[in-house]
């Protein structure tokens, strides 16, 4: 995966990847309480900042 926005040193806060399949991975802390959303059997539903992902569009062009 290629770090497109997120400025860990250590790999253990928010951050945004680009796969080799085209899609885009997201790390961040899990919402425990997703309210309404239903999730599948092996999703998690993460939280990340506007800016972040602001900064993950830019970089993906």
């Amino acid at each position: 995966m290629i770090r497109l926005a997120g400025d860990c040193q250590y790999d253990d806060c928010p951050t945004v990847y680009a796969t080799d399949r085209g899609t885009i991975a997201v790390q961040g802390v899990i919402v425990t309480d997703p309210g309404r959303v239903r999730l599948s059997p092996g999703e998690a539903l993460v939280e990340i900042s506007v800016d972040l992902l602001r900064e993950a569009a830019r970089a993906a062009g």
